[in-house]
């Protein structure tokens, strides 16, 4: 396994950086980013470049896996809706927003898991509502016979 970070540390916890720097299954390729990933259905390695040299290199796998960071893209809903000072969009336990009828889940939303998953399952339930709030909305706007 390769992992590829743009820094020269790690930001997890000690004791899973102590596991990762001994495992002999993961090389760790510093202070660099991916440019490319390479390969047409299934990655097959990552065109890298040194974010202070600038040294570009290919770095061949079998599959690649991104994980791009832990910012929220968030920008679009400034003003709109309620963010947490970190910039997530701030939802109660039924993933409703501060506007009615707006919904989030996902990793805009939840600076704790960061899981497909989880983001899969928290998508899942914010449907339920958005389809129910429909519901709600057009049996309260039908006319009565």
């Amino acid at each position: 396994m390769i992992i590829v970070h743009r820094r020269d540390e790690l930001r997890a916890g000690p004791i899973l950086q102590e596991r990762a720097r001994g495992n002999e299954k993961i090389r760790f390729v510093w202070n660099a980013v991916v440019d490319e990933i390479l390969g047409d259905e299934v990655g097959t390695g990552a065109r890298v470049r040194n974010v202070h040299t600038g040294e570009r290199s290919v770095n061949e796998s079998d599959g690649v896996f991104v994980y791009i960071g832990l910012v929220p893209n968030t920008q679009l809903f400034e003003g709109q809706l309620e963010l947490t000072a970190d910039k997530y969009i701030v939802t109660d336990k039924r993933q409703r927003t501060s506007v009615p009828g707006v919904y989030a889940a996902g990793d805009v939303q939840d600076p704790h898991f960061r899981q497909t998953v989880v983001a899969a399952g928290a998508g899942a339930a914010a449907a339920i509502e958005a389809e129910r709030f429909l519901t709600e909305q057009a049996y309260q706007g039908a006319p009565r016979k």
